[in-house]
């Protein structure tokens, strides 16, 4: 029986899964420059939007920023670019985190986070995203976006600056942070 998209189940494409988390981010962001409903749902959707970067962003550092660096020529040069802006973002996310709407800052540090944001994925997506797809097989693009998405399962949820970024420290440090995380989430009733 020949092999359809409709029994394939979910595309693992390392390539895809990553611009699939980037076109959800952008819808978020979206909605928040649209400045509709009350102030603890903005809130919430903040939380939200945070939660769902930090993890993306702890997946593509455990996995796709390893290929980056064995798998592309200046890889070394690339991925320390963008961990050095993952680690900008995250401290604007760190800011948000302890804020409500009724801060005066709050809405200045949405702005940049999504401003930071933004250019990010578009950078990995003019660059970073399409080198890996020429150097990697689809077995190793499979693979890799398999286990972004599991990655993501157990990821931190909150934004941890000082939390090692490269392995091995973030593959054994990751799910522990993610777990305490998620107690966090439930004991302060943040749904993410």
């Amino acid at each position: 029986m020949p092999h359809t998209e409709q029994n394939a189940g979910p595309n693992t494409d390392l390539i895809d899964v990553i611009v699939k988390d980037h076109r959800e981010f952008e819808a978020a962001f979206v909605e928040l420059e649209s400045h509709t409903g009350h102030a603890i749902g903005r809130k919430d959707l903040v939380d939200h939007v945070i939660a769902e970067i930090i993890r993306h962003e702890v997946a593509e550092e455990q996995f796709m920023y390893p290929a980056a660096r064995s798998q592309l020529p200046d890889g070394d040069k690339i991925v320390d670019h963008e961990l050095e802006e993952h680690a900008e973002a995250e401290e604007v996310m760190k800011d948000l985190e302890g804020l409500g709407p009724e801060s005066p800052h709050f809405e200045r540090l949405v702005k940049q986070m999504i401003e930071d944001v933004r250019h990010h994925m578009d950078e990995e997506e003019r660059t970073l995203l399409p080198r890996l797809r020429e150097a990697c097989d689809e077995e190793e693009l499979q693979d890799l976006g398999h286990k972004v998405l599991a990655a993501k399962e157990f990821a931190p949820t909150r934004p941890h600056p000082n939390a090692p970024h490269q392995p091995p420290g973030n593959l054994i440090l990751g799910p522990g942070i993610g777990f305490i995380d998620k107690i966090r989430d439930t004991l302060s009733h943040r749904e993410v």
